[in-house]
């Protein structure tokens, strides 16, 4: 309530912001782009055995771009996310609680919680659905190589059969719920460190429960995602 009541009004801090869009956002995505390539590979050897008993192989393509963009994607991009950058603001807050570096910030006029809080949750919120967006390109192109291993499928073909199956109702919730992922992750991990208890355990202690609760709260996201898309027909 904080966030929404003093976080939105000016003055903004506009360098800090981008710089945490740097850090957040650009280098993520190596980690990010490792595990959605290997997700889209391994995704798409475990269905193929299954999909060839029922002589379905050649919707191969069309299952995993489903899947990846719906479901699979968004939900592991956000618990990586939470991984690295719910425990990262967790534990650089909670060190700069237990340092007294954001009472020294406040004594010298700086607004701690628009300065600290404020950008690295709207970072959150904002570079999170662009990292499911490019997390889901490089899963499908691992899914490609996948479809390719035991048969020779080419790169038009494929992509033609992916998105001839997509449709707008796959993509639209699975970017508007990653939005939701990206703000938990921000909230979480800026409320754990901000709020740490004094000494280094205590700083280890938000870390850690920043990741646990991002997650949790990832999952229950989902399911109230998949409730609200099942009753609008998406």
């Amino acid at each position: 309530m904080r966030f929404f009541r003093h976080g939105l009004n000016p003055p903004f801090e506009f360098s800090e912001f981008l710089k945490q869009c740097y850090v957040i956002g650009y280098k993520s995505l190596p980690l990010i782009g490792l595990t959605a390539f290997i997700m889209g590979l391994v995704l798409t050897m475990q269905l193929r055995p299954s999909m060839a008993d029922y002589g379905v192989e050649a919707q191969l393509p069309a299952i995993v771009a489903i899947a990846v963009i719906r479901e699979v994607g968004p939900v592991i991009t956000a618990l990586i996310f939470a991984g690295k950058i719910g425990s990262s603001i967790g534990a650089e807050l909670g060190s700069m609680k237990v340092t007294e570096q954001i009472d020294a910030m406040e004594v010298s006029g700086t607004n701690p919680f628009k300065y600290l809080v404020a950008t690295r949750v709207l970072a959150c919120t904002l570079m999170l659905p662009v990292l499911v967006m490019l997390g889901d390109a490089v899963s499908l192109y691992g899914a490609y190589l996948g479809v390719n291993i035991h048969t020779n499928t080419s790169f038009t073909l494929y992509w033609t059969q992916v998105f001839d199956n997509l449709v707008f109702g796959d993509v639209l919730p699975a970017f508007t719920k990653s939005f939701f992922f990206g703000f938990a992750v921000g909230i979480i991990g800026c409320y754990k460190g901000y709020n740490s208890s004094k000494g280094t355990e205590g700083v280890g202690r938000s870390a850690n429960s920043a990741v646990v609760v991002s997650s949790v709260i990832i999952f229950v996201i989902d399911l109230l995602a998949v409730q609200v898309t099942d009753i609008l027909g998406y």
